[in-house]
């Protein structure tokens, strides 16, 4: 399909190409499908249908062959207004712009409503249209009649607009003949032009000639002003480019000033701020400062206020294969306010079969009560203890002395309580790694207040009287001869153990490690409680150290966990063997430190002026973590069998004499260095 070109542009073409103008018919469609041709055409297809309307057969021949087109809906006229078709198809690019105003012009008429080829044309007045029969001959040419006028109308409308199409060619004709002259004048200019120009040619050979003449006599200045030209051109363009930097320094200076200005005002608006935040900071960390020590202090007297020498009893479950005790026989009586406080209480029933009569009367029973600071009932897991002992481990981090003691005959739990169970199951973790985590994460949480802290820590056993290393490792194992407890310098109240590892730890990890090492290396036997029984006091030391730099403190502390070997008295009707030898020996130095310790704990509680710490390699190790602001705590654990209740009862009773109830003394200060 050709793009449609505007009738100016055809006229324009027109004149250059110098051709005539071809004037294109009118593509405007008619309203029915039979009358798509010229205006001069139609009346000719309409002859034929005059003539066919003689015979009514032949009309029956024509209605069916050539189907009539649907007649045009009339819809109510006013004077003004006349009934204009719509246009379908496109005319041609010369009528395009004439037919597209007329069709803007004209009011939309409602829409024509499309009819099937041969049915009746539609009565006027809103009757509905009927079909007319093949022998109405009159009407069907009615009907042809009005068909014929519609289309003059049409004809008369598109003759309208292709003389105005004319006229438009004409203006566009003279406007091409106007274009022509002014050309022609150009033309004339142009020759008088090309004329001057010979002119000025001859002129200028002249004027060469007399310029060789010059040249002539002027050879001798032209170098002299050449080399000046070059001169001045060199100074203009250094001077250009003066002016352009100097110009480009000077914006960059204002642009300099402008940011420095603006720079100075934020940056004093910034300093301000930062001396008013500064200021901020120092009170706030005056006063974190400050709030911190009065926890310290208000901690460190609660914790007196509690007793510096706790005692903490707990009972462990029955295993599996054990038999189950009599009702009654242990019971945990509540507190004065009711169950729900923790029990503090303890009664264990015993039968005397020494004092059963003759005539069969069973044997009285005797109810031994007890009452300690806390009572763990079989039940208790080990995050319950550890929730107790907590603030006790805090004490050593804040500069106090701790130390905690596991006491009872072997089988009962000690060093489950203090290393916790095998397998490294969460549930199960003893005091020692319990603490050691609390520790660090206390520590880094006091590191955003400035506070540093380092632990340094050491395991040792004491087996016969004789302090070993269970953190030795090649050919250092088994040289426990070699270790000797000393004061760490001349006049320092601080006690090392000589030949010892001491090894700085950071994590959780590290304290494992030195866990299961300390734990193969402990002297262990079979006895008649236990097919695996300690023989010997384990010993953790955690020596903490703390420094706050920007305020110039020093804190240090040694927090101590011991797992004593077991309580077990001796049996009077052992056989003396070799081994048995070797077991009495090593029963007799255990109840003897342990006896020791008592009468140490006893001294302490006193405050009598001297206290034996020297006669015990235990209570002489432990000397710095036992009196002054020292804070402990023991855990006697007890058996739930009633074949272990002679055992059971020697336990209790020695920690209802180590136990101190609390005092409400003056507060001490912790051990700053």
């Amino acid at each position: 399909m050709e793009p449609q070109r505007s009738p100016l542009l055809e006229v324009r073409g027109n004149v250059e190409l110098k051709r005539p103008l071809v004037k294109a018919p009118s593509r405007l469609p008619l309203p029915g499908t039979r009358f798509k041709r010229g205006p001069d055409r139609m009346e000719a297809a309409l002859e034929p249908e005059k003539k066919r309307t003689r015979g009514l057969d032949t009309v029956t021949k024509i209605a069916t062959s050539h189907p009539r087109p649907p007649a045009l809906t009339v819809r109510p006229q006013t004077q003004s207004q006349t009934t204009a078709p719509k246009v379908a198809k496109k005319t041609g690019p010369r009528c395009s712009t004439a037919i597209g105003t007329v069709l803007k012009n004209q009011k939309p008429g409602p829409a024509v409503p499309a009819q099937k080829p041969g049915a009746a044309p539609p009565v006027l007045g809103g009757k509905k249209p009927t079909k007319r029969p093949a022998w109405d001959l009159k009407g069907q040419l009615c009907d042809l009649s009005a068909e014929l006028k519609c289309c003059r109308e049409r004809t008369q409308t598109l003759n309208q607009e292709n003389q105005q199409l004319q006229d438009q060619l004409k203006e566009a004709q003279q406007q091409a003949r106007a274009l022509g002259a002014e050309c022609r004048t150009l033309e004339g200019e142009l020759a008088r032009v090309q004329a001057q120009a010979e002119q000025g040619q001859q002129e200028l050979g002249n004027l060469r000639a007399h310029v060789l003449e010059l040249e002539e006599q002027l050879g001798t200045q032209q170098g002299l002003v050449q080399e000046l030209q070059k001169e001045q051109v060199g100074l203009q363009e250094e001077r250009r480019g003066l002016a352009a930097q100097l110009e480009e320094q000077e914006r960059r200076l204002q642009a300099s000033e402008a940011a420095l200005s603006g720079s100075q005002a934020e940056v004093a608006s910034l300093r301000q701020e930062a001396a008013t935040q500064a200021t901020l900071l120092v009170e706030q960390g005056e006063r974190l400062h400050g709030l911190e020590m009065e926890r310290r202090r208000l901690h460190n007297q609660l914790q007196e206020l509690k007793g510096n020498i706790r005692v903490f009893c707990r009972v462990r479950p029955v295993l599996p294969g054990e038999p189950t005790p009599s009702p009654g026989f242990l019971l945990f009586p509540s507190g004065p306010g009711g169950p729900s406080d923790p029990p503090t209480r303890l009664s264990i029933s015993r039968t005397d079969e020494r004092r059963g009569t003759l005539s069969g009367t069973p044997a009285p029973t005797t109810r031994h009560d007890f009452s300690f600071d806390r009572v763990f009932p079989p039940g208790s897991g080990q995050d319950q203890v550890f929730e107790e002992i907590a603030m006790l481990v805090q004490s050593a981090l804040d500069g106090y002395p701790v130390c905690i003691f596991a006491y009872g005959q072997t089988g009962s739990g000690k060093t489950f309580t203090m290393e916790g169970g095998p397998g490294g199951d969460p549930q199960v973790e003893g005091l020692i790694p319990r603490a050691l985590r609390h520790l660090f994460s206390v520590a880094q949480e006091l590191g955003g207040q400035g506070w540093t802290y380092s632990f340094v820590a050491s395991y040792v056993e004491i087996y016969n009287e004789t302090v070993r290393d269970l953190l030795a490792t090649g050919t250092r194992k088994g040289q426990g001869s070699e270790c000797e407890i000393r004061r760490a310098g001349p006049g320092s109240e601080e006690l090392t153990v000589t030949n010892a590892r001491y090894v700085p730890v950071s994590c959780e990890k590290e304290v494992e490690a030195l866990l299961q090492l300390a734990h193969q290396n402990r002297a262990v036997a079979r006895t008649s409680q236990n097919e695996r029984s300690s023989r010997s006091h384990s010993v953790f030391q955690l020596q903490i150290s703390g420094e706050h730099a920007g305020r110039g403190l020093q804190c240090a502390a040694p927090l101590s966990l011991v797992d004593l070997a077991g309580s077990e008295r001796l049996d009077p009707g052992l056989a003396l063997g070799p081994g048995e030898r070797e077991r009495l020996r090593e029963t007799q130095a255990i109840n003897s430190s342990l006896s020791t310790l008592g009468l140490v704990i006893m001294a302490l509680s006193n405050k009598e002026s001297h206290v034996p710490y020297r006669n015990s390699k235990l209570t002489y190790l432990l000397q710095n973590s036992l009196g002054g602001s020292a804070k402990m705590l023991m855990f006697v654990n007890i058996s739930p069998l009633e074949e272990n209740v002679s055992e059971s009862l020697n336990s209790l009773r020695f920690a209802s004499k180590v136990q101190l109830p609390p005092s409400p003394g003056a507060v001490r200060t912790p051990g700053w260095l």
